[in-house]
């Protein structure tokens, strides 16, 4: 079962998982992190930038969930421009450390292998830091993604593409088909940490969490793994059953257990 933190707002959730991700990197400082894009994983990122006097982030390695296929890497919309922009950049990173799939055309049918590789190379995923979208997807993996998916092509929904559009001129420019790692490569990581903020959320978090294991919400597939934390505030965890339970379980939760 995941572990389920309701927070008063979207930044105690950035302060909390942040200072996880300064743990792990005090015990491992070469520690690979998972990094998501999208609004969602903004306040890890901006608390993590607070942390820059305190923690060294420098020989951290990065992983990116995904990439749009057929996007300039240069265009400011790119996953790669992304995360050059909100974390690279912010934190302190090294660049040739921080990978992101290569949306390119050209050689886009190896490029998802070659990303496995070097997931693998690299040893794995300490902390994957994961969003939820509107229809459950997480990553590009949208509803029917098989749980044993790897690193691969998909074809966006609309919704997906509706939801996307707020970063783009129109919906006409956010593109059909993306690279992403797949359902059973997030799995793989040792540590995942869902967030979700606001009502709209709601829905598919009680889905992910409290709901059958199905394709059909790819975010249930959190379920099966053995070590998961979900961090939502208020307004996400509207439509949990046992939010009350998940409130008390982490009010008494033994010190020396951490996130």
């Amino acid at each position: 079962m995941a572990e389920v933190i309701i927070v008063p707002d979207a930044r105690d959730a950035g302060e909390l998982v942040a200072e996880a991700i300064a743990d792990l990197v005090a015990g491992r400082p070469d520690a690979v992190l998972g990094l998501a894009t999208g609004s969602t994983p903004l306040p890890v990122y901006e608390a993590l930038r607070a942390r820059r006097s305190a923690t060294d982030l420098s020989r951290m390695r990065g992983f990116a969930l995904d990439e749009y296929v057929g996007l300039a890497p240069d265009h400011p919309e790119s996953y790669r421009s992304v995360i050059s922009r909100e974390v690279v950049s912010p934190l302190g990173l090294d660049p040739d450390r921080v990978h992101v799939p290569d949306g390119s055309l050209s050689g886009i049918e190896h490029a998802g292998a070659d990303y496995e590789a070097a997931i693998g190379a690299a040893g794995g995923v300490d902390l994957q830091l994961l969003g939820i979208g509107t229809d459950g997807h997480i990553g590009f993996n949208e509803p029917g993604s098989s749980f044993a998916s790897l690193t691969r092509v998909k074809t966006l929904t609309e919704q997906t593409r509706r939801d996307n559009a707020r970063f783009f001129d129109s919906i006409d420019e956010v593109p059909r088909h993306c690279i992403t790692q797949g359902l059973g490569t997030i799995l793989r990581a040792r540590h995942l940490v869902l967030l979700a903020f606001g009502a709209g959320k709601a829905a598919a978090v009680a889905a992910a969490v409290e709901g059958p294991v199905t394709a059909s919400l790819p975010g249930s597939a959190i379920q099966l793994h053995p070590h998961v934390t979900v961090v939502v505030d208020e307004p996400a965890a509207g439509r949990l059953v046992h939010a009350d339970y998940y409130r008390y379980t982490y009010a008494n939760k033994p010190a020396w257990q951490r996130l």
